[in-house]
């Protein structure tokens, strides 16, 4: 009895040769003379992690410039061998990067450089989040004093926040444009708020508390709710300053009084 493979074993077996070139070339792969080709089919998978690499190298500019182009290719490579793409949709290939390089041994003397990639990640992420129309300046003045604490707040789909105990924002902004190299403090964390209110992706450092903050405003905690937990993650925490600088850079598109939504 013939041994029919179906089309997604040729499928998987195709791919598994793609990554792994230990494995055997799949059958079926000839030259012009109808004999195995099995350099043509090493070009073309060459061609294929390259361009995986080039990829990821134009997603993380950032980490490409901390490291350099001769470790990052070979950071990105040893990336594409074990984490082949699973979307058809190369924007989404990279999600776990990050995390990848967490582990990475050879950059484990650059502890911030998992962070810096977050921040680039959730910056492409931002960039190509759905479009909203962020409150005006004005809104919070609509709501009477008494009823502040229990409103809540429906954030920006845009809006991402990443987590440091680096200063992962200021060590990604001076390798993501020609800002001045300057001194930086690796005591101090920084968490980054990013958000595209308009055409712009922004990144700001969040003030103290304030990551715990928009996490309860995220899910859905009414802002006194949301000020406590702020304010006990931090003591630092000022609510006037967490909620002029979320206003200012187009974090909300709607404010709630239980049911209500507060026009605007």
């Amino acid at each position: 009895m013939l041994n029919l493979q179906s089309l997604s074993e040729i499928q998987a077996e195709f791919a598994e040769a793609l990554r792994n070139p230990a494995a055997a070339i799949p059958a079926g792969i000839v030259g012009p003379d109808g004999g195995p080709a099995p350099k043509r089919f090493s070009i073309y998978r060459n061609n294929v992690l390259v361009a995986l690499g080039n990829s990821l190298a134009g997603a993380f500019p950032a980490v490409k410039r901390i490291v350099g182009e001769d470790f990052f290719k070979v950071m990105a490579r040893t990336y594409v061998l074990e984490s082949p793409p699973t979307s058809p949709v190369l924007m989404d290939y990279g999600k776990t990067f990050p995390a990848f390089i967490a582990r990475f041994e050879p950059a484990s003397s650059l502890p911030y450089l998992a962070d810096v990639a977050r921040i680039e990640r959730q910056w492409r992420e931002s960039y190509h989040a759905a479009d909203a129309v962020p409150l005006p300046s004005t809104a919070l003045a609509e709501v009477p004093e008494a009823e502040l604490a229990d409103v809540t707040f429906r954030l920006h789909p845009s809006l991402r926040l990443s987590k440091s105990s680096f200063p992962a924002v200021t060590i990604w902004r001076m390798n993501a444009s020609d800002v001045p190299t300057s001194a930086v403090d690796f005591a101090i964390g920084e968490d980054a708020l990013i958000v595209r209110p308009d055409a712009e992706v922004e990144v700001r450092v969040v003030p103290p508390g304030g990551t715990a903050f928009v996490e309860a405003l995220a899910s859905g905690e009414s802002l006194g709710s949301a000020a406590a937990l702020g304010q006990s993650s931090d003591e630092r925490f000022d609510l006037g300053g967490n909620i002029a600088g979320l206003i200012g850079a187009g974090a909300f598109v709607e404010i709630r009084r239980g049911l209500e939504q507060v026009p605007q």
